[in-house]
């Protein structure tokens, strides 16, 4: 059975009078109390919710409007922790080189097993003092959804190949026919066949 299935299974039994609760730990605002869930029945959960600025997620990713929630239900294997997060990253275009801020959404399912028995691929099992820290987590989904070529728009036109400048400020009076003179002997090949 997968950790989505599952989820799938508790979410169907969670009554519609889920607890929420705003996080306040400022020092760190993801590592969780989740203590009086282990005692609760199969099915009971709690709703943690996270407005945070900035946080710097370590060693290197900072992050700008992280919000969104974590729920934590209790299974029969432990706890399931299901987060929905969404945060602003300040990154470089890859074509124009311009800075902006690149939305990030994740979506994540994780078991914090009771026993090694029950341990899932992650390899998360539920500390003794059971406070459970979302850090590790929250950084290695945010870092999954970063594109490899972060574009500041889907129709971002680069800089120009001759002066350099910003496409998509200004556009240049280059001719297109610029040629390179080493190459000149192959258009002269391709003019001879026209």
């Amino acid at each position: 059975m997968t950790l989505e299935s599952i989820y799938a299974i508790i979410s169907s039994t969670i009554s519609s009078a889920v607890t929420t609760t705003p996080v306040s730990n400022t020092s760190n605002p993801f590592r969780l109390n989740v203590g009086f869930l282990i005692h609760q029945p199969v099915g009971s959960s709690r709703d943690f919710i996270f407005e945070i600025p900035e946080v710097t997620l370590e060693p290197d990713l900072k992050l700008e409007d992280l919000a969104g929630s974590a729920r934590v239900a209790r299974t029969t294997q432990g706890l399931l922790v299901h987060g929905k997060l969404q945060a602003l990253l300040h990154t470089e275009c890859v074509r124009c080189l311009t800075d902006f801020r690149q939305p990030l959404n994740t979506d994540f399912t994780e078991l914090y097993a009771f026993s090694r028995k029950s341990i899932t691929d992650s390899e998360l099992i539920l500390p003794e003092d059971a406070h459970i820290n979302l850090r590790p987590l929250i950084r290695e989904y945010m870092l999954l959804d970063i594109p490899i070529k972060p574009l500041c728009s889907p129709d971002c036109k680069g800089l120009c190949l001759i002066c350099g400048n910003n496409l998509n400020e200004s556009a240049c009076d280059h001719g297109t026919d610029t040629l390179d003179p080493r190459l000149s002997i192959l258009k002269s090949l391709l003019d001879e066949q026209n």
